[in-house]
This record gives C-alpha cells, structure tokens and sequence, in this order.
C-alpha cells in the first residue's frame, strides 16, 4: 500500500510518522526479503518504517525525500550499486546512516562498503533481534559489525602492507591491524568469535558503550585507511 509523505507519492510510507527521526528506510531488489524487512522494522515498538526502494536509482531520488535517520542497503542491485548510492547521498547528506545489509561478505565488498560511508555491515542471515540491535547500535553512535564480518576484517588487516614489516612500506598510509589501538585490536578479535558487546564489556570490564565507541573507533579508521588508492593497494590492484 502506498502513502504520500508530505504530499509527495512514495511507496510504503506512514504519514503520521513524517518528521520523526528514528525511520528506517531499505534499499533491496528481491520482493521476498524487502518484505520481510518491512515487516521486521513495521513490527518493532522503537522504529517506523519511512519507505522502501527497489533499485538504487530510485533510492537516489527518493531517500532524500524520505530522510530516513537508518538505512539498510542491499549491496547488489540490478543497477547501480547499493555501495554507489552510500558514497552519492552519504556526501550530500551526511547524516543518514548506512547499514549495509547483504549476502556479500568479501572482502572487497566489505571495505568498499566501509570506505564509500557505510556506518555498519550485516548479512542478511541476521536475525531480527539482532538487525534490531544493529540499528539501536547505529542511532546511538555504535557500529554495527556481525561476527562474520568481524572475522574478516581482521583476517584482512593481518595480511595488509602494514603488517609485512617490510622498509617499502614504512612511508605507506596507515592501514592493518597497525592502525588500530591495543584495545580496538582486543574488541575486533572479540567480536570476530561472535561475543556480544555486553560479553565484551564483562570481559573487559568497561561499559557496553565504551566498547560502541571503540567499534565506531574502528570504522572511522577503515573509511580513513581505505580511500581508492589505499583499497587499490590493499588487494594489489
């Protein structure tokens, strides 16, 4: 069913809800799994569903429209890229937060994602409870990062320039497990065994928003440390 938001005629929007700042808008292509997106955030008690885009031609159109605080990206769509549509409108609009949510977990895909302005990465595997917790992570300044994914970005910061210790690379930009803090390195390996962040602040005995903060931390430095050039290198391009 459609709804106009404020006079203008997007699909799937709750008028009632124009303004408010914790929407949620999804960007996906296959019928079956928007659905079930809508479904999930319709379901929640916290979050509105703002719209939804099927192609990322149309989401370049509408999402500034809608101006969703949250939202999920499909990463393959028939057109241009979900990853294409991050690094257009998180320029133009900053403050929309991108949560890639997709069945790609290469890592290609992974830091081009990080680099273009994604703020967290989940696969579509997720469960509701914790696609729910990914978004409550994002709003209040964490970023969200599933286990799988955590597994990778460490297998791919340990095999990165910075870390081979060779002469050439000393005057590279900072990139690896080497641009990170003693702690971030201990929270990144945590959560690449999939311990939760409540697990993770009882092991260190810090708060669950500390350990936000620090996984925010470790975003910001992969869309720092994974410009073009950088992600050219990074895979010997």
């Amino acid at each position: 069913m459609g709804y106009p938001l404020c006079g203008i005629g997007v699909t799937n929007i709750k008028p009632q809800f124009c303004g408010m700042n914790k929407s949620v808008a999804i960007v996906e292509d296959n019928t079956d799994i928007r659905v079930a997106l809508e479904q999930i955030i319709e379901a929640s008690d916290e979050y509105t569903l703002a719209g939804s885009c099927i192609s990322g031609e149309e989401a370049l159109v509408k999402l500034p429209i809608l101006n969703p605080k949250v939202v999920l990206m499909d990463i393959g769509l028939g057109g241009i890229s979900g990853i294409e549509v991050v690094r257009e409108l998180k320029a133009s609009h900053p403050d929309i937060l991108f949560m890639m949510c997709t069945i790609y977990d290469e890592d290609e895909k992974i830091f081009e994602a990080l680099s273009a302005g994604a703020s967290g990465y989940i696969l579509k595997k997720t469960s509701p409870a914790k696609l729910l917790e990914g978004i409550t992570e994002l709003i209040e300044g964490g970023a969200p990062m599933s286990s799988q994914i955590a597994r990778k970005v460490v297998a791919a910061f340990q095999n990165s320039p910075a870390n081979s210790g060779s002469a050439a690379n000393s005057t590279a930009p900072a990139s690896g497990l080497a641009v990170l803090s003693k702690r971030e390195n201990e929270i990144l390996e945590m959560l690449s065994t999939g311990l939760l962040y409540k697990e993770i602040s009882d092991k260190l005995t810090i708060s669950s928003e500390t350990v936000r903060k620090h996984v925010y931390h470790i975003y910001e430095k992969l869309h720092v440390s994974n410009r073009i050039e950088a992600v050219n290198k990074y895979f010997g391009r």
